[in-house]
C-alpha cells in the first residue's frame, strides 16, 4: 500500500496489474493536484477558486478533446489518455472538484449527513473511478466500495485533526460535537480533554462500522488489485487501532504507519471474512 500527503488514497503500487497502473496513476494525480489547489500554499480563498476554477476548464477541455493551459500538462495529459481508453464517468471527476473548491469556502458541518454528502465527492469517486477500471458495476460493489471510501475519509479526518484544527477547519459535526458537550472552539484551540477523547471515539467507531461495511469487496476484486484493496482496508483499520491506542487523544499526535506494520496488514489481509463483522 502506497500512502502519500494527507490521503489515504492508493496509488500505483506494485500491487496494482500493470496495465492499469497509467490510469490509476493519472487519477491520483488529477485527485493530488486539485487537493494542493484547495490546501497548500499561502494563497488566498479567492486565489485557490480561481485556481480550481482553470483546473475545472482545464478538464472540460480535456474531455472534450481540446488544447488545455499549459498549467498542468502533467495532469491532464495522462488523464486524457485514461478518460479515452476507459471511458470513466465525467461526472465522477467533477465531483471530485466540487469537493475540494467546498474545502475552501466550508469549515464546518452540521451533522453526519452533511459530512457525508462532502465524502460522497471528496472520497467515493476514487472507489467508484477504480471499480470502472475491473469492469465492477453491481449495486451491492458500488454501496461497498462507497463505504470503505468514506470510512477512510473518515479516518483522516480523525487522524489528522491536530492538522485541520489547526487551519480552522473542523470535520466532526456540530451536532456531535454539542452531545459530547464539547464547544466547537476547544477543538479549534487543541484543548485535549476527557470529553474531546469520548467525541473523538465516537468518530472512530463510525468508521470503523463503515470500514466492516464495505470489507467484503475486497473478495470481489480478485488479483493483485484485490489484494492491494485489502492492504488499504487494514490500513485503515490499523490507524484506527493506533487512534485508540493513543486513548483518542489525536488533537496533537497524529498515528501513523511505519514498515514495523507491514507484517501486521499482511497476515490480517490473508484473514479477511467474507462477510461483514458484527
Amino acid at each position: 500500500m502506497s500512502v502519500d500527503h494527507y490521503e489515504n488514497f492508493p496509488v500505483a503500487s506494485w500491487l496494482c496489474p500493470p496495465a492499469l497502473r497509467p490510469a490509476v496513476s493519472a487519477l491520483y494525480w488529477y485527485a493530488r493536484t486539485a487537493d494542493d489547489l484547495a490546501d497548500e500554499g499561502r494563497r488566498s480563498p479567492a486565489q485557490r477558486l480561481a485556481d480550481l476554477a482553470a483546473y475545472r476548464r482545464d478538464l472540460a477541455a480535456t474531455v472534450a478533446g481540446q488544447p488545455v493551459s499549459d498549467r498542468w500538462p502533467q495532469v491532464f495529459g495522462p488523464l486524457g489518455q485514461a478518460i479515452a481508453r476507459h471511458r470513466w464517468p465525467v461526472k465522477l471527476l467533477e465531483d471530485l472538484l466540487s469537493a475540494f473548491e467546498q474545502d475552501v469556502v466550508k469549515h464546518r458541518y452540521v451533522d453526519r449527513q452533511e459530512l457525508l454528502d462532502y465524502c460522497r465527492r471528496s472520497a467515493n469517486p476514487i472507489g467508484r473511478l477504480l471499480l470502472h477500471l475491473l469492469a465492477i458495476d453491481d449495486e451491492a460493489s458500488l454501496r461497498r466500495s462507497d463505504a470503505i471510501c468514506t470510512a477512510l475519509q473518515l479516518i483522516n479526518f480523525w487522524q489528522d485533526l491536530g492538522v485541520d484544527t489547526g487551519r480552522g477547519r473542523l470535520y466532526i459535526p456540530l451536532e456531535d460535537c454539542a452531545r459530547h458537550r464539547v464547544p466547537p472552539a476547544s477543538l479549534l484551540a487543541r484543548h485535549e480533554t476527557p470529553a474531546t477523547q469520548a467525541l473523538v471515539r465516537d468518530m472512530a467507531q463510525w468508521a470503523r462500522g463503515l470500514m466492516h461495511e464495505g470489507a467484503p469487496l475486497v473478495h470481489r476484486v480478485r488479483g493483485r488489485f484485490g489484494w492491494e484493496l485489502r492492504l488499504v482496508v487494514q490500513g485503515g483499520l490499523r490507524i484506527l487501532e493506533k487512534i485508540r491506542r493513543l486513548d483518542y487523544a489525536t488533537l496533537h499526535t497524529r498515528p501513523v504507519l511505519h514498515r514495523l506494520d507491514a507484517p501486521i496488514l499482511l497476515w490480517r489481509a490473508a484473514r479477511m471474512p467474507r462477510f461483514p463483522a458484527p
